[in-house]
């Protein structure tokens, strides 16, 4: 793990502001994102909030959004 990646996972996420898609279903069946320093995102699972949260640089974030969009994933 790169020193910018470990980095994000020294960050306390315990008052973090938890957001989900707009377009999430009544269900609750969604991922919630949180800012985090320097761009970066934090992801967890809204049925799990539980669990450790998945955390990304913001060009790794950028990355997966571009291949979202454009239909590669």
């Amino acid at each position: 793990m790169n020193e910018a990646k470990a980095e994000l996972y020294t960050h306390d996420l315990s008052a973090a502001r938890w957001r989900k898609a707009k377009a999430s279903g009544p269900e609750h069946n969604c991922v919630e994102i949180t800012d985090l320093p320097k761009g970066g995102i934090a992801v967890r699972d809204s049925k799990n909030p539980h669990l450790e949260p998945l955390r990304y640089t913001a060009t790794e974030w950028h990355a997966f959004r571009q291949a979202m969009i454009s239909g590669e994933l």
